[in-house]
């Protein structure tokens, strides 16, 4: 997935109110940039971090600046946007580079299911129908452990409630992890973070709900899924 618009780096100030955050160009000029990320992120938003930004020229858009990277000190980049997570993965399906999902040629996405829910993909093939749902990890607080959540989510633990049901009706479902950390190696849940989202993962991987993990490839050029990260459970 390339960018729109070639990227930009800046030195964030502060962010605030979750979807804003005030950035110092490399001209000097402070500017504020869309944030799209709902969740803490921790160990991502400390001032003075080198950042990456998006600009556009959108007249509909109130901000004029997208942040979209953020650059660690020892060169590892972190992507920062939620929102970019399902077009990655899709890039990913349409290409073949998750092996165990390539047999499917139908790849819907944002398909109602569940309790007014909406699965990220339902892939089909035939009679087989599977459930897919993504999650961007981008936290470490351990490297080169990522986890996720970063935050409680409720919302989460509802997608892992529906998809056991899937399971339960006879379908496959999927937990797709997206590490968005190019330093990351293992993946595990934040059980210290959100219990409740910890204690659903439980249940929907007992009840067949399989889990899915891949890195990525990520620059100011673009963001590119790569290859399956373990998920490693902590003792």
């Amino acid at each position: 997935m390339l960018f729109d618009t070639p990227l930009i780096p800046a030195r964030l100030i502060r962010r605030y109110k979750r979807f804003l955050a005030d950035v110092r160009l490399e001209t000097g000029e402070e500017v504020v940039a869309h944030c799209p990320n709902p969740g803490s992120m921790m160990g991502l938003a400390s001032e003075g971090m080198r950042v990456w930004l998006e600009p556009n020229d959108d007249p509909k858009k109130k901000l004029k600046y997208g942040w979209r990277l953020v650059e660690h000190a020892d060169g590892a980049f972190a992507g920062i946007d939620t929102g970019r997570a399902n077009r990655i993965v899709a890039e990913g399906l349409a290409t073949g580079k998750i092996a165990s999902l390539g047999q499917y040629t139908n790849v819907r996405s944002e398909v109602k299911y569940g309790t007014r829910s909406r699965v990220d993909f339902l892939l089909s093939e035939g009679n087989e129908d599977c459930y897919l749902e993504v999650k961007s990890a981008t936290l470490v607080r351990e490297a080169p452990l990522v986890e996720f959540p970063d935050s409680v989510t409720a919302r989460g633990a509802k997608h892992l409630d529906e998809l056991a049901e899937m399971v339960r009706q006879g379908h496959r479902a999927v937990l797709f992890f997206l590490v968005q950390q190019t330093g990351a190696t293992k993946i595990d849940v934040a059980r210290d973070i959100d219990p409740t989202y910890a204690q659903a993962f439980d249940r929907a991987q007992e009840c067949g709900v399989e889990v899915l993990s891949y890195g990525c490839e990520i620059s100011p050029t673009g963001i590119e899924l790569s290859n399956p990260v373990p998920f490693t459970p902590r003792k």
